[in-house]
């Protein structure tokens, strides 16, 4: 059974990058349900408007809905208090792509704060910056990404009114977009499109 409060956070993370204008990269969404654990997951992927394929940056946003959270709030919805409120845990990848070189790794973080205080009361926190060298076709490309992760434990108030995480999941969504720009607007050089999946 899936219960709506995930459906409502999956709706207000669209509506929210929407309505910021930035383009979700549609073969990059994935709803997948471990059938041994029974873990649910939602993963989705957006770019800055108006980028060509593969985009110079990205964003990529996991949502995991853990079993006991799916426990503890089938028994919030029948009104047995549960030992804890349910919570979802939250990665974002924050990805620079198609570089001509190798990035300036002093540079890159500067414009990568080490913490996202916006999702609300715990910050999303920068757990790895990675650099990678892509041989392809006798070129060489390169990329950095860094990954935030975090838990948002949910409210009564939250969970009796799901409308309620919308200013959370809007802060998140401000804070992807600014860095998306400030990391575009880093002076790499890029390369050009090639068709192939970064």
């Amino acid at each position: 059974m899936l219960d709506h409060i995930l459906v409502d956070v999956i709706s207000a993370i669209r509506r929210s990058f929407d309505q910021a204008l930035l383009h979700r990269q549609a073969v990059e969404e994935r709803f997948q349900i471990d059938v041994f654990l029974g873990d649910v997951s939602w993963e989705t992927s957006y770019s800055l408007p108006g980028e060509e394929q593969p985009p110079r940056v990205r964003a990529d946003v996991s949502v995991d809905w853990p079993t006991w959270s799916q426990t503890s709030y089938r028994s919030w919805s029948i009104g047995e208090p549960p030992d804890e409120l349910p919570e979802i845990v939250v990665e974002v990848a924050l990805r620079v792509q198609r570089l001509a070189e190798a990035p300036d790794t002093d540079m890159v973080l500067r414009s990568l704060p080490e913490a996202n205080p916006l999702l609300g009361v715990e910050p999303l926190v920068r757990t790895a910056t990675t650099i990678e060298q892509i041989h392809a076709g006798g070129s060489v490309r390169w990329a950095v990404e860094a990954t935030y992760e975090g838990s948002v434990r949910f409210s009564e108030a939250q969970l009796e009114t799901p409308a309620d995480i919308e200013p959370a999941i809007a802060g998140l969504t401000r804070w992807i977009s600014s860095t998306l720009v400030q990391l575009a607007d880093l002076p790499f050089s890029f390369l050009p499109p090639d068709g192939e999946d970064d």
